[in-house]
């Protein structure tokens, strides 16, 4: 989430944040054009949120996104970013039957990404079918 200062027209720098009574959370922002101040406050439902998701706060470099996982799984087929799958691996997925594919390519693309497989191939795709052998 980023703020924008409509006196400068320049994104806010975010400042610092501390907790406030009853489980609420501050989050401060400042212009640095102007200086001007703004404070975001959080419920206690969503300061619990922020902190089981283990957002963390400020700025800096990030590691993984929040949430990568679930965006993923749930963009379409086109445009989505994930795992590449070799002309093999693809050529395979195709023998999956149309009303399972879709399910087929998820779950598979979870897998990938889950053990840090940048690249679908046919040795993923065994791997993760003898994964789920083990546990039937």
């Amino acid at each position: 989430m980023k703020h924008f200062c409509c006196r400068c027209h320049v994104y806010m720098d975010y400042e610092n944040h501390e907790p406030l009574d009853e489980g609420s959370l501050g989050i401060f922002f400042r212009c640095p054009g102007c200086g001007h101040r703004i404070a975001l406050i959080t419920n206690p439902g969503e300061t619990m949120l922020v902190h089981s998701l283990g957002v963390k706060l400020g700025g800096g470099p990030v590691e993984g996104e929040p949430l990568e996982l679930t965006r993923i799984t749930l963009r379409g087929s086109e445009g989505r970013e994930g795992p590449l799958w070799s002309a093999e691996a693809k050529q395979r997925l195709e023998r999956v039957p149309p009303f399972a594919r879709a399910m087929a390519r998820q779950t598979i693309e979870r897998y990938a990404l889950e053990h840090g497989y940048r690249e679908i191939t046919e040795a993923v795709i065994e791997e993760y079918k003898g994964q789920m052998g083990a546990l039937g």
